[in-house]
C-alpha cells in the first residue's frame, strides 16, 4: 500500500458549506422540498452534513472517518445542551441565529438525523476524496 496525500479543496468545501447552508434554510422555509413524512428532520440532517463539511474546511487532510465521527459528537452535544435550560442560553436561543445553531428542545429522532446526515456526507466524501475510511490510504 502506498500512501496518498490527499486533500480537500477549501474552496469547494466552502461552497457546500454555503449550499448545505441554503438547503437547510429553505427545508425550514419551504417544507414542501421533501416528502411530508420526513417532516423537520432534513434540516436537521442538513444541519449535521454542515457540521461534517465546516470540519473539513478547518482540517482539509483529516480522515472521513475521523471527520464524521468529530462532527457525530458536536451534533449530539448540541442536541444534549439542549436539555440544559439556562436563562442566559434561552436568551441566545431565542435569537434566529441562537436557534438555528443551538436548537431548542432535546429529541432523539433530531440524533438519528444527525447520524444519517453524517453518514451520507461522509459517504460523499470518501467517494469524491478517495479515501479508505480507516487510515485515509488506498491500494493502487
Amino acid at each position: 500500500m502506498k500512501s496518498i496525500e490527499t486533500s480537500r479543496s477549501r474552496l469547494w468545501l466552502l461552497v457546500c458549506v454555503v449550499a448545505v447552508i441554503a438547503l437547510g434554510l429553505a427545508s425550514r422555509r419551504f417544507p414542501s422540498l421533501f416528502p411530508a413524512v420526513l417532516g423537520k428532520y432534513p434540516g436537521d440532517a442538513l444541519w449535521a452534513m454542515m457540521v461534517f463539511v465546516g470540519l473539513a474546511f478547518i482540517k482539509p487532510r483529516a480522515s472521513t472517518a475521523g471527520l464524521a465521527v468529530l462532527a457525530f459528537a458536536i451534533s449530539c452535544a448540541v442536541e444534549f445542551l439542549q436539555l440544559y435550560q439556562a436563562p442566559w442560553l434561552n436568551a441566545i436561543r431565542a435569537t434566529t441565529l441562537g436557534h438555528l445553531a443551538l436548537g431548542s428542545t432535546f429529541s432523539w429522532g433530531d440524533i438519528v438525523a444527525y447520524g444519517v446526515g453524517i453518514l451520507i456526507a461522509a459517504l460523499v466524501d470518501a467517494l469524491l476524496v478517495g479515501r479508505e475510511w480507516s487510515s485515509g490510504e488506498r491500494e493502487e
